[in-house]
């Protein structure tokens, strides 16, 4: 009953949605000192991800070896073994308890006492994973028997951040649930809040899209099919649907696969005409207008080594991990373009294409691909290094949005593939200024 009051709280907080999905503004809530969920438990994030590996009977500590999971295979279930669930099913929530614990908030601190975003990227996707774990029930699995599923993450949706800014010192709750379910794939809502005072209050939701595969990880898995309780879970899975068509919309609208459109086209020719002289028809001889920056001068790279402290429990890069340091670079690359401290405002489309081995090296290459006003548009790419061949393969790419207190440089391309670039990073910032 609890969660179920907590749902309808969540459902009717808020009256900015995005299509079909009630966001909690704020809970206006007392708490107690042992950090009490409403659910009546209080498990912190340390709890959950030991949870996590006991659920699928993975060993603490590191084996170069991973423990082999094929003899789980045969207990996967068929489609018709599942039994429908519903949104309130999934709900679940944990603490991380930063005002109790002092190493945590080293871990957590940045300058000025604000907490890291980069770490609150790392907890969000692992408890969307967890909010995989609630959703999923196999009433013929023997208890004894460990989950034979792999939960990988596909993509996170816009993520916006409000105007609070976190502590390291108080306490920040999670919360989520599954929003939409496709025969194999979930999508996850995740609310991020701190405590201040008697209350919380909201830093961000975010919307990720998990994939379900079998023990390991070798092919997708079915899960449980989502059946709304009520008119307000009906809602929300019709901005599932939206959310989804929207996302294969993005797919066959890509630079990679077909022209800018009209408009598009001629931003390029402008963009071609303002930076090009017309005095001299020397190849490449470029101009740059007063108060611009080229692209080519604004990115910044970091390479580091992964390491198996950086592991999911899967035995690849935990996608936190890269989530975290993508943010971290592009708000440096945003500060020195900026010279300030810029805010971020909007992490969008952030797409996981390719598996990282623990062994392998990353390559992180922030840009700054569009600015508008006081507005950053960064596009941070995720390459893996083979080390033995020195080959390179994309990862992930990123896209932040960052807010500069005042009006920034213009960024301008020099080159056709930085055109289109900055196309879209035009096509980012505009989705990341909707308001829904």
């Amino acid at each position: 009953m609890a969660t179920l009051n907590y749902l309808k709280t969540a459902f009717m907080a808020n009256k900015q949605l995005l299509p079909g999905l009630r966001v909690l503004q704020k809970f206006p809530r007392k708490c107690s000192s042992n950090f009490e969920r409403l659910d009546g438990t209080n498990e912190t994030m340390s709890e959950i991800k030991f949870k996590m590996m006991k659920s699928l009977g993975l060993d603490c500590g590191y084996n170069p070896h991973p423990k082999p999971r094929e003899h789980l295979l045969p207990y996967e279930p068929k489609m018709e073994d599942l039994p429908p669930r519903s949104m309130q099913n999934s709900f679940t929530s944990a603490i991380i308890p930063l005002s109790v614990s002092k190493s945590l908030q080293d871990r957590y601190v940045a300058t000025l006492g604000h907490v890291r975003l980069g770490r609150l990227m790392e907890d969000m996707d692992l408890f969307a994973v967890w909010v995989c774990h609630q959703h999923l029930k196999i009433p013929k699995l023997d208890p004894s028997v460990p989950l034979p599923y792999t939960f990988v993450t596909i993509l996170v949706d816009k993520i916006t951040f409000t105007d609070f800014t976190p502590h390291a010192n108080q306490d920040i709750r999670l919360s989520g649930h599954v929003s939409w379910v496709g025969r194999s794939s979930m999508e996850i809502v995740v609310w991020l809040e701190q405590l201040e005072g008697d209350t919380y209050k909201k830093i961000t939701r975010a919307l990720f899209l998990m994939a379900a595969r079998n023990a390991n990880n070798t092919k997708s898995a079915p899960v449980n099919p989502l059946i709304p309780a009520n008119e307000n879970e009906k809602m929300i899975l019709a901005g599932g649907e939206q959310r989804k068509e929207r996302r294969k919309q993005l797919q066959s609208s890509s630079l990679l696969k077909v022209e800018p459109n009209a408009e598009e086209q001629k931003i390029s020719h402008d963009l071609f005409v303002r930076t090009t002289r017309t005095d001299s028809m020397e190849l490449n001889s470029r101009i740059l207008p007063n108060n611009a920056r080229w692209m080519g001068d604004t990115s910044i790279v970091s390479t580091m080594a992964s390491f198996p402290e950086n592991r999911n429990a899967h035995n690849t890069v935990f996608g936190g991990f890269l989530m975290r340091n993508a943010l971290e670079i592009s708000w440096v690359c945003a500060c020195l373009y900026c010279g300030e401290r810029p805010k971020l405002e909007t992490i969008c489309d952030i797409s996981f294409q390719k598996p990282v081995n623990v062994s392998s090296f990353l390559k992180m290459n922030a840009h700054v691909v569009y600015t508008q006003d006081n507005y950053i548009q960064i596009m941070t790419v995720a390459d893996i290094i083979e080390p033995s061949s020195g080959n390179q393969v994309t990862s992930n790419i990123f896209y932040y949005t960052y807010k500069a207190p005042s009006k920034v440089a213009e960024v301008l391309p020099r080159t056709y593939d930085e055109t289109l670039w900055y196309i879209d990073g035009r096509r980012k910032l505009k989705y990341a200024l909707k308001t829904e």
